[in-house]
């Protein structure tokens, strides 16, 4: 039997490859999907042989049609430890652990969790602010240069799979998942926070240049950037699911890298790492969610002064409709609330477009364009080396708290989005991911910041607080109130946050569940609902902990060990692909070949046969070689020897 480490490119190579990876099963009930050698316990870090078989065997993918107990099944044998309960013990029971018990701490100790929570957070600012910056920066390189690359032509599922969503479904859960209440909550707040009281310290002291590098600000804030990760992760998560046949889990997305590891500690260490980020992402999420339906409330007179007892109960009943639509599952909740949400949050767009003032929209949307085009290498970088404290506190406040959120929330989206995107190429993938939800990111922020930035400039001027500055989850409604249609709209944003609210616990619980129980498609509904749970009890415990502050800093804790996840997952990439493009370049030779031989046997006489002039074929059959011509010079002697004989005469050899 040949090597099962061998890569010869060819079709009886891949066939072998799947074989030795398939092997037979082993009477310990351990995975069947590699096969038993020495060279299978080297590390995958240190070099060849590399095992891992591009393919797995298809009867070991998990198909559409299968039962619990056959998914169950084929999980173990690919080497998940699935325990009482359809759970991974490994993973389930330490993410609990940690997430139930920061949320008692913070509900039970408030202040001393804050002050723990303000002190780590101070900690990652001043010492490791330079490594979020520069990483960010990476993955945005990362995902533009292999869109552009020989591997955008992979495609993320089996070489005959198409797209399981039409392409305005598949952008809604998108945008829904991947943004949500941030969009509505900073929508008007983070521009216009730049243009007057939280200008970038190293800006023009100029509030017409503060406003324009305000939008250019925000663009890099919501647009390649955060998405950039989301695609570094679910490219390689679709592609270890749909097209090599793994369950749904980060750690697969390791394999190419890691090889065997995963499916030990090392493994359950990384999907640990993405539930604690995942929680923490979307308890920050929900955070502001709630603060923003608050104010919302409040603007149009429903209730008065609220505290966080409020906010708690808010979150408690939205949690609870949340968990509603989680055991709906991806199908019929998630695909139905993002369309409607997304049609929604159209609606107030075109609205506030049309009533507000229209021509300075469309000139603010184009030349904040131009301003981000010409700044974005210079922000991407910019941590404020000349700054000092100020630009440190900035930074902290606003980049580093973005890129803490977006991290923390890459193995929830990333997964999301790795799971809808079956049967699209890499190309199709980051161009979607990339290019569609940050143009129209930037738009909505052109709209919704440009109205607040235009009112505030050259209207009434009233929208920024003496004493608060601009206060975010007000600054929205102070801006709709304004407009004709303003209490209607008013209570539309409180919809679409509500409903953005539900969507990110709705798609966060079933991907928590998914990677707490292996990468179970199906996993127990108890399990959803716990899940549920406890991003809601986690978002009350950051609040009581310290509000908004908390709520920015958890995230950026989480998000400094899922980043290194995130680093080896690009080098993973890149060998997966690698792999994957030469395997596809030799069987495409080798089938270019056949077809030219089988031409040439074909019809060689029509082409070749008659084509050979007479007299080059008359001089080719009379050529002799040396052996031929010696052979002659022998012979006429004998012949000449014989003549003289016959005439009586002598030869000269005689």
């Amino acid at each position: 039997m040949s090597d099962p480490n061998a890569d010869d490119g060819s079709a009886t190579g891949q066939q072998a490859g799947a074989t030795a990876e398939a092997g037979s099963a082993p009477t310990t009930g351990a995975d069947d999907t590699t096969a038993s050698t020495p060279s299978e316990t080297e590390h995958y870090l240190i070099g060849e042989p590399d095992p891992v078989a591009l393919h797995l065997p298809e009867k070991l993918h998990i198909g559409e049609g299968d039962s619990d107990a056959e998914i169950t099944e084929k999980l173990r044998r690919q080497g998940v430890r699935i325990g009482k309960g359809m759970i991974a013990p490994a993973v389930f029971w330490p993410a609990l652990i940690i997430i139930v018990a920061v949320a008692a701490l913070a509900i039970a100790l408030p202040t001393s969790t804050g002050d723990v929570i303000s002190a780590m957070q101070g900690w990652v600012v001043a010492d490791l602010g330079w490594y979020y910056m520069l990483v960010v920066g990476l993955f945005v390189v990362f995902a533009i240069v292999v869109g552009f690359s020989k591997y955008g032509r992979i495609r993320l599922g089996k070489d005959g799979d198409r797209p399981e969503f039409n392409v305005f479904s598949w952008f809604a859960m998108l945008f829904a998942a991947g943004m949500g209440i941030g969009l509505v909550f900073y929508g008007v707040a983070e521009p216009l926070t730049y243009a007057t009281t939280g200008a970038k310290p190293g800006w023009p002291d100029n509030e017409i240049d503060d406003a324009k590098l305000g939008m250019a600000q925000t663009f890099v804030h919501w647009g390649l950037h955060p998405w950039a990760l989301y695609a570094v992760l679910g490219m390689a998560l679709a592609y270890a699911i749909h097209r090599r046949g793994r369950p749904l889990s980060i750690r697969w997305a390791l394999e190419p890298l890691l090889g065997r590891f995963v499916k030990g500690w090392a493994g359950d260490v990384i999907d640990v790492i993405a539930i604690c980020g995942t929680v923490f992402g979307i308890a920050t999420s929900l955070g502001l969610g709630v603060q923003q339906i608050s104010a919302g409330l409040k603007h149009i007179g429903v209730v008065g002064e609220y505290d966080n007892m409020f906010l708690v109960i808010l979150i408690v009943i939205i949690t609870f409709l949340a968990t509603a639509s989680v055991v709906s599952g991806v199908g019929a909740g998630i695909k139905w609330l993002s369309n409607i949400n997304l049609t929604m949050a159209g609606i107030l767009l075109v609205t506030v477009l049309v009533l507000g003032p229209t021509l300075f929209l469309f000139q603010n949307f184009v030349e904040s364009i131009g301003v981000y085009l010409a700044n974005v290498f210079d922000m991407t970088f910019d941590i404020g080396a000349y700054t000092g404290d100020e630009g440190a506190e900035w930074n902290s406040s606003w980049t580093l708290f973005y890129w803490g959120w977006w991290i923390s929330w890459a193995p929830f989206v990333g997964v999301f989005i790795a799971r809808i995107s079956r049967g699209r190429t890499v190309r199709e993938f980051i161009a979607g991911v990339l290019l569609v939800p940050s143009i129209v990111g930037f738009f909505w922020f052109s709209v919704m910041g440009g109205t607040g930035i235009h009112r505030q400039i050259f209207g009434t001027g009233d929208l920024v607080d003496p004493d608060e500055g601009v206060v975010a989850e007000r600054v929205l409604f102070d801006v709709l109130g304004d407009l004709p249609l303003g209490a209607v709209m008013s209570v539309i944003a409180i919809i679409v946050v509500a409903i953005f609210f539900i969507t990110s616990s709705d798609s966060g619980s079933l991907v928590v569940d998914m990677l707490a129980s292996g990468g179970h498609p199906n996993p127990p509904l108890w399990s959803r609902v716990l899940w549920a749970l406890m991003e809601g009890a986690l978002a009350i415990g950051l609040l009581i902990a310290g509000g908004l502050g908390a709520l920015q800093a958890g995230s950026l804790l989480t998000a400094l060990p899922f980043s290194i996840i995130l680093v080896l997952v690009c080098v993973s990439t890149l060998k997966a692909f690698g792999k994957e493009a030469q395997r596809t370049a030799a069987i495409e030779r080798a089938a270019r070949f056949r077809q030219v031989g089988e031409y040439l046997a074909d019809d060689f006489d029509e082409y070749l046969g008659d084509k050979v002039d007479e007299r080059i074929d008359y001089r080719i059959t009379r050529t002799r070689g040396i052996g031929d011509r010696m052979k002659s010079r022998s012979g006429g002697t004998r012949e000449l020897r014989k003549s003289g004989r016959d005439k009586g005469t002598s030869t000269p050899a005689d």
